[in-house]
């Protein structure tokens, strides 16, 4: 844990493409057991952030921490099987696959155990394992109010239930930090609440960090304790949805003067 308490930290963090700074000097991180919502204009650089958090894309300055060791230099793949966990603006669902299978595939990468030999003989404790996966995929499915959808196609769905399939692959193996990129996007009203109440449960039942970038602003005030705010790629101000809303600062550059 890094010395403010963060789980997942951004220090310093700068990124162009060419001759535009994308993201300059920014410092964020996120706590265990908090919501924190990202907002900024179009082009602040929210995704550009989000992709040097979970490791598709190298800052050209600053560090990355892990409970407070760098990880600047890990892998995507390192750092989502270290518990770090994203969703993405563009749905990324395996189409072809039923939804239980979507989730089912979230928790492969831990093995059955046994290798080869243990598939190919279908082994009790192997045979075990594979039921421990799928029960733990219908509870997630449960829980993100979509149980009743297992057996159907993933690339049928429509988008706010889609999005819902998304999340519950994010957290079928237990994430210590989940990154949201704009996950209401598509949802109806009652989509919505069912996506807060599921992100609240996850921040202060199982302790997991959250950090989510919205435009809807009212989902993100009413849901996050706390809030960071980028313009033109840097923090312009960070506090509670109250301090935030009140900023003359953010008022002009995003939220509005009236």
């Amino acid at each position: 844990m890094s010395e403010a308490g963060y789980v997942l930290e951004a220090r310093g963090v700068g990124v162009r493409f060419g001759g535009v700074r994308a993201l300059t000097g920014v410092d964020l991180g996120v706590r265990a057991g908090e919501v924190c919502g990202l907002i900024g204009p179009n082009g602040a650089g929210k995704t550009t952030l989000f992709d040097v958090l979970s490791g598709i894309r190298r800052p050209d300055q600053g560090r990355m921490l892990l409970d407070g060791a760098d990880i600047t230099r890990r892998s995507p793949v390192w750092r989502a099987r270290h518990g770090i966990r994203r969703t993405f603006q563009r749905q990324q669902l395996f189409g072809q696959l039923s939804v239980a299978d979507n989730v089912l595939v979230a928790q492969e990468w831990r093995g059955g155990g046994g290798g080869p030999a243990a598939d190919l003989l279908a082994l009790p404790a192997r045979r075990a394992r594979e039921r421990e996966r799928r029960a733990r995929g219908e509870r997630v499915l449960a829980d993100c109010g979509i149980g009743a959808l297992g057996t159907a196609y993933a690339g049928g769905l429509p988008v706010g239930q889609a999005r819902m399939v998304e999340l519950a692959r994010a957290v079928a193996d237990p994430p210590r930090v989940l990154l949201l990129d704009e996950p209401a996007s598509g949802m109806t009203a009652p989509e919505r609440d069912r996506l807060a109440e599921v992100v609240r449960r996850l921040a202060e039942r199982e302790g997991c960090g959250v950090l989510l970038v919205e435009h809807n602003v009212a989902f993100v005030m009413d849901l996050c304790s706390r809030v960071v705010v980028l313009d033109l790629g840097a923090v312009l101000a960070a506090g509670s949805a109250a301090e935030v809303r009140a900023n003359p600062l953010v008022r002009e550059a995003y939220l509005g003067t009236t």
